[in-house]
């Protein structure tokens, strides 16, 4: 008896009662692709006014002027953080803070760029006693150029455990003429800190210019 009725498994939909939404897009997938050692620095710039600038020495803050003239014209270590990160990131700016006498010693300067500006901040460079400047980039516009954050590829597509979507861990030595020379981004974070090679690199940059300066010292007599 059953089996004789007419059973719809599912409900009847007309289709014409379906209103296309003409609102609705697709953005098609682009994988984010960190630039790498060779290529050439992308093209970004560093505003001059003091909210987007936090320096600390021994851990305390200092108000001192942006030295653009030094920063920019000489070899630069540019490492990007986020607290997002927790310990790898606080072990990072460690490291970081670490071999900044040696960066510095070798010609060169260390930056640090996040997009969180916060009280956070400030208690993780005095509980680390840190000696480390710091830019703010909010709309992370530095990092998406540097290829290690994208709002398409997010980061949890990489990393299981962060729900915010913020830039990799990465650092670079770029010369004064733009060229990348170095690049270390660890994304398992199974590597070493790889001081030597940074300290290396930032190096191989003063010799090169050393030898410019004196060919063109002995052009020039």
């Amino acid at each position: 008896m059953l089996s004789a009725l007419k059973v719809n498994r599912f409900p009847y939909f007309d289709l014409s009662e379906i209103i296309p939404d003409p609102e609705l897009g697709f953005r098609s997938f682009q994988k984010s692709e960190p630039v790498r050692s060779g290529d050439i620095l992308p093209d970004f710039s560093l505003e001059k006014e003091t909210g987007r600038w936090q320096q600390f020495f021994n851990g305390t803050e200092v108000h001192r002027p942006v030295l653009f003239h030094q920063l920019l014209n000489k070899p630069l270590v540019i490492c990007f953080y986020s607290y997002h990160w927790q310990q790898y990131g606080i072990d990072l700016l460690r490291q970081l803070n670490s071999i900044q006498n040696d960066i510095t010693a070798n010609g060169a300067s260390l930056l640090i760029i996040s997009s969180e500006k916060n009280k956070k901040l400030e208690k993780l460079v005095w509980d680390n006693n840190l000696s480390l400047n710091f830019y703010f980039d909010e709309e992370k516009q530095i990092a998406e150029k540097f290829g290690i954050y994208s709002e398409q590829d997010p980061i949890w597509n990489k990393f299981s455990g962060i729900d915010t979507n913020v830039s990799l861990l990465a650092t670079y030595v770029v010369s004064a003429t733009g060229q990348i020379e170095y690049d270390h981004i660890d994304l398992d974070f199974s590597k070493t800190f790889p001081a030597t090679e940074i300290i290396s690199a930032v190096k191989k940059i003063g010799n090169l210019q050393g030898k410019i300066r004196n060919i063109h010292g002995a052009i020039g007599r």
